[in-house]
């Protein structure tokens, strides 16, 4: 507002707010070379993760060692999970440039130890490497995004990285296959390497060295990052056991250390959660439980759909595939569109629709299992590889936007890691449900269509646990939106 000559008051025009960005803005030349990097970023885990899956089998045929086949991915998802806890305090004390090199050097080393192995423990090690090296890469990559783009980009951001993971879904095992199949199983690693070198290159040209004097001298809070990665790994070895009783002892163990162990990270003068984490009252808080609970629910599907699909209904494994790779083509195509919805506020809304797609699609293959209709598998696939599109980018964001600034590098690090903790989790607890209703190999398929029903009526109701925590991010979210605006509203009256 502003007094007139006469001493009328008149209120001034507020400031145009900042137009919407453009999908061809991330291939122009000030940004093309950081959209290439950060989708670099998320690639080399994204891809890494399908080639190996289908090029390790291979090589437990050359070396033996069947038995040791579930440690490679094992020890990958805890060391990327200690990693990615890890990423904001090396980005504090080192500077977002040198970390990320240090990591790509990291992966690149375990990814030279994997390819030249002659026996399985030595690929177990390379496989350790790369996933501490992409456990910090995927999280300082999320940290980036808004420190390189500007607010009205960022969903364009998130947008082109869901393409990323599809891409990845889609061809990924056929490339790999490929590989496998004409050349060798190490080709398959090898890729990694050139793949690293660029992104290193890049990270030197884009990202801004770190001066000294905004470097961090925090310790690194080890006992704690060796406490998460103990609790991780006692939920993945859980996953392995025979016996029902020790399966579901050393899960309630591993619980109770990832439990105990937040609360411990909330007393502690330098945390690795950011302020308020999974609190109910605060958006972070809720937000971050549907980063955990909907890929907790999701993994349901990743274990056990596919061999549901083959034994049930005797898919080949190539059209059983298929409805993996649908869900990420739908994640994809649904991200695409609300990257490109206009209003910030109707993308918020639409936070709470993912969990309720999520479910409405898990609700789908609980009825496919029960009633024998293979049909509602791929309904019910699209259904939920739409619930991620529709909300994971804007909550992310919204989360980032949420948390005080000095607390925004430990939120972005969160979300890739806690995302791969969802999985971790949502493994042990499926495969013990199964155990515990006579789920094996030699099962009758009566015995196995009741194991996997158990299976996914267990999802359904921990995706309903992902709805009612995105119904209350959105109110919280809209309550702060709000509150922001009536103090803004309620200053002081400038009189020029």
């Amino acid at each position: 507002m502003s007094m007139t000559k006469d001493g009328r008051i008149t209120e001034k025009s507020a400031p145009p707010q900042e137009e919407e960005g453009r999908w061809g803005e991330l291939l122009q030349p000030n940004h093309l070379a950081a959209t290439v990097t950060l989708c670099l970023g998320v690639a080399l885990f994204a891809f890494n993760e399908f080639f190996i899956s289908t090029a390790l089998p291979t090589a437990v045929e050359e070396f033996g060692g069947a038995a040791l086949l579930s440690w490679a991915f094992t020890l990958y998802l805890v060391f990327a999970i200690i990693g990615g806890a890890l990423a904001a305090n090396l980005k504090a004390r080192f500077g977002a440039r040198n970390t990320l090199i240090a990591a790509a050097l990291v992966f690149v080393t375990g990814t030279v130890v994997a390819t030249l192995a002659t026996s399985m423990p030595q690929v177990l090690v390379g496989r350790l490497f790369q996933g501490l090296g992409e456990g910090v890469i995927a999280a300082i990559c999320y940290a980036l995004i808004p420190e390189l783009f500007p607010p009205r980009l960022v969903p364009k951001v998130f947008g082109a990285e869901a393409i990323v993971w599809a891409s990845a879904a889609f061809s990924g095992p056929l490339i790999s296959g490929f590989l496998t199949e004409h050349w060798s199983w190490r080709a398959a690693f090898f890729v990694n390497i050139p793949a690293a070198a660029i992104f290193i290159a890049l990270v030197v040209a884009i990202v801004p060295r770190q001066s000294a004097s905004v470097r961090s001298s925090q310790s690194i809070p080890l006992l704690r990052l060796m406490a998460f990665g103990l609790g991780i790994l006692l939920i993945s070895v859980s996953n392995m056991l025979q016996n029902g009783f020790a399966m579901a002892a050393l899960l309630v163990v591993a619980i109770a250390i990832l439990i105990n162990t937040v609360h411990l990270d909330r007393r502690s003068e330098h945390s690795i959660l950011p302020l308020g984490a999974f609190a109910i009252g605060r958006p972070l808080g809720t937000g971050l439980w549907i980063i955990l609970l909907m890929p907790l629910a999701q993994a349901s599907g990743s274990v056990y759909l596919v061999y549901g699909l083959q034994h049930l209904w005797d898919f080949s494994p190539t059209a059983a595939g298929f409805s993996s790779a649908l869900m990420a083509m739908s994640w994809s195509l649904t991200a695409i569109l609300v990257a490109s919805l206009r209003s910030h506020e109707a993308r918020v809304r639409l936070i709470s629709a993912g969990p309720l797609l999520l479910c409405l699609g898990l609700i789908g293959l609980t009825v496919a299992i029960a009633t024998g209709e293979p049909r509602l598998v791929f309904a019910g696939q699209i259904a939920i590889g739409a619930g991620f599109g529709v909300c994971w980018g804007t909550l992310s964001q919204l989360l980032m936007d949420v948390s005080p600034a000095a607390e925004r590098d430990k939120t972005s690090a969160l979300l890739p890691t806690l995302q791969s903790a969802g999985y971790a989790i949502g493994a042990a607890v499926f495969g013990l449900t199964a155990n515990l209703r006579g789920f094996d190999e030699g099962a009758r398929v009566a015995v196995m269509r009741d194991a996997l029903l158990a299976v996914f009526v267990i999802a359904c109701v921990i995706s309903i646990g992902s709805l009612l925590f995105g119904i209350r991010t959105v109110r919280l979210a809209r309550s702060r939106r709000s509150t922001r605006s009536k103090a803004r509203t309620q200053r002081p009256v400038a009189v020029d």
